[in-house]
């Protein structure tokens, strides 16, 4: 990836954020690079120390660097087709699931927004090694549940296609398109009020 592809892509700020946070981005094109199993326990680590209630820690991920054809295809094929055309390109597939029952059995009602704090610690480790990744909803949740034997209290939340950046080109459209088009978030005036909500 080119010195001006890496700027382009970094986040404009309204306030001074950390670096690594402007980094993360979510691409779709991938070069032809493995990661290394060891960058990927790494990141597995910096989910652990994610913050969860009770300390449940939650998350479970299945994983597969895509030099595993099987258990790659495995996960390959719980995507949806949108996402299938630029995500087999990716080196490493993963399906992150949560555990919606506390060791106690009772429900748990905040797993999904542990599982999200383990997925963010992951993704900002995962940016400041100069890794990104795409996390899509797009998969097919009931396929997963059978494809690996998931008990009923473990819930496959969301997947993610991970690897080095590659060369925008190489996709075709509408992907290209969207790999291209302008950074854009909400400002924080619509969705952080003090004391209470407008009307």
């Amino acid at each position: 990836m080119s010195n001006q592809t890496a700027v382009s892509r970094l986040a404009t700020t309204a306030a001074p954020v950390l670096d690594v946070i402007r980094q993360r981005w979510s691409p779709r094109a991938f070069a032809n690079r493995p990661v290394p199993e060891q960058a990927l326990q790494q990141l597995f680590e910096a989910a652990a120390w994610a913050p969860s209630a009770m300390n449940e820690q939650p998350w479970r991920y299945i994983y597969a660097h895509r030099t595993d054809e099987a258990a790659f295809r495995q996960l390959f094929d719980c995507l949806v087709p949108g996402n299938q055309p630029w995500a087999r390109h990716a080196p490493v597939l993963m399906l992150a699931l949560t555990k919606t029952a506390y060791s106690n059995g009772q429900t748990n009602a905040v797993a999904l927004h542990d599982l999200g704090m383990a997925n963010s610690h992951l993704i900002l480790e995962a940016t400041a090694l100069g890794l990104h990744g795409h996390f899509m909803g797009g998969f097919e949740a009931d396929k997963a549940r059978a494809a690996f034997g998931l008990p009923d209290d473990l819930q496959p939340v969301v997947m993610l296609a991970l690897g080095y950046v590659g060369q925008a080109e190489q996709l075709d459209e509408p992907f290209l398109s969207r790999e291209q088009a302008p950074r854009q978030r909400r400002p924080v005036a619509a969705f952080a009020f003090q004391g209470q909500l407008p009307n």
